[in-house]
């Protein structure tokens, strides 16, 4: 029985995770319905964070008479824009909610177990399926921060710059970045690197072409060049620039190409840092990936502020076509022991816990 609630329980974490990274403020939520050991209804929360899973697996015309619902988060039990999602579940007269993770909102936390034992439906934590699914939500809701995760390719001599080609690893690699981005709400860079590599930061894959993670650029002095191709698409997605300069002629600019212009102090200390990522929890991004050179990217990882690196190695060697630094010596103290199984030719993804 065990065995066949974890199961269940997978059934409904793989549905949260399609559209992780795409429900706003909310945490993306999988639902699945079971009578008589079959699945009758399934929901995940909704783009943007709305309708919440329960309803959408619950709101059809179906019998859910003593049915079975598993469900990855404790289901609210408050009024927010709809009404809680415990009410659904007794008005269907749901016989068993198993669920995966209690909410660290103190609005709704443990609110659905009192309601349900008055309603004698049976309430039970199920635990050890996927426990780091969450990590987000529950940072985003103890530290006012988003998750930051990063992504760097590298070849396999370590060079992290191809000064032949801009390119380092091959086009399944860059396929899995289109989908690995598809996951966060906000993809952060620097001038320098979108400069030198004219990068538009999105997800040019089929399929998720309307997915468009916000663009978040650290511009300090206001270098961006006046022809990029972001630029093009600024009027399509929302893109920030973060800055210490004042010059007004500069902010001009690139407001009237649709950026938001936002003014920061300058990146001295793990406060200024703490302060700019609070700002952009604040716009309401809750999952961020950085893709930037190692400047930047070694400053995040010397103050602990990125949980993960996604490592894209490729199989050949640069040699003097590569470019290495001291921050890029800094990767090889990293254990390369969790490798994703992907299909990405000769190239290798880790995932690397920092």
């Amino acid at each position: 029985m065990t065995t066949n609630r974890k199961f269940y329980s997978n059934l409904a974490f793989n549905l949260a995770e399609n559209h992780l990274g795409r429900t706003g403020v909310n945490p993306s939520v999988g639902c699945v319905v079971v009578k008589n050991n079959s699945v009758i209804s399934s929901g995940v929360t909704d783009i943007n964070g709305r309708p919440h899973a329960e309803y959408i697996a619950l709101n059809k015309n179906l019998n859910f008479k003593d049915s079975d619902m598993y469900v990855t988060l404790e289901p609210c039990a408050h009024y927010g824009f709809t009404p809680p999602c415990t009410d659904i579940i007794k008005n269907k007269k749901i016989k068993n909610v198993f669920y995966n993770n209690k909410d660290p909102d103190l609005i709704t936390r443990g609110k659905a177990k009192k309601i349900f034992k008055t309603k004698k439906i049976n309430f039970r934590l199920i635990k050890g399926v996927r426990d780091y699914f969450y990590k987000s939500y529950f940072l985003n809701k103890r530290k006012n921060l988003p998750l930051l995760d990063a992504k760097l390719a590298i070849s396999k001599d370590y060079n992290s710059i191809n000064l032949k080609s801009k390119r380092i690893t091959n086009n399944r690699s860059k396929i899995v970045t289109f989908l690995l981005r598809s996951k966060y709400d906000g993809i952060i860079s620097t001038a320098k690197t979108i400069n030198e590599d004219n990068a538009l930061l999105n997800c040019r894959i089929k399929g998720l072409n309307n997915n468009k993670p916000d663009l978040l650029i650290i511009d300090r002095n206001l270098n961006l060049k006046k022809n990029l191709k972001f630029l093009k698409i600024a009027n399509k997605r929302k893109t920030y620039i973060f800055t210490s300069s004042k010059n007004i002629k500069k902010i001009s600019f690139f407001k009237n190409k649709k950026c938001k212009v936002i003014h920061i102090n300058k990146l001295k200390s793990k406060n200024d840092f703490l302060n700019l990522f609070n700002i952009i929890f604040k716009l309401g991004k809750r999952r961020i990936l950085v893709e930037s050179g190692l400047i930047f990217l070694n400053q995040l990882f010397k103050l602990k502020l990125v949980n993960e690196l996604y490592l894209f190695m490729s199989n050949k060697k640069l040699g003097n076509n590569g470019l290495n630094n001291i921050y890029t010596n800094y990767l090889r103290k990293f254990r390369l022991n969790n490798k994703i199984r992907v299909n990405l030719n000769d190239d290798k993804l880790y995932k690397i816990k920092l």
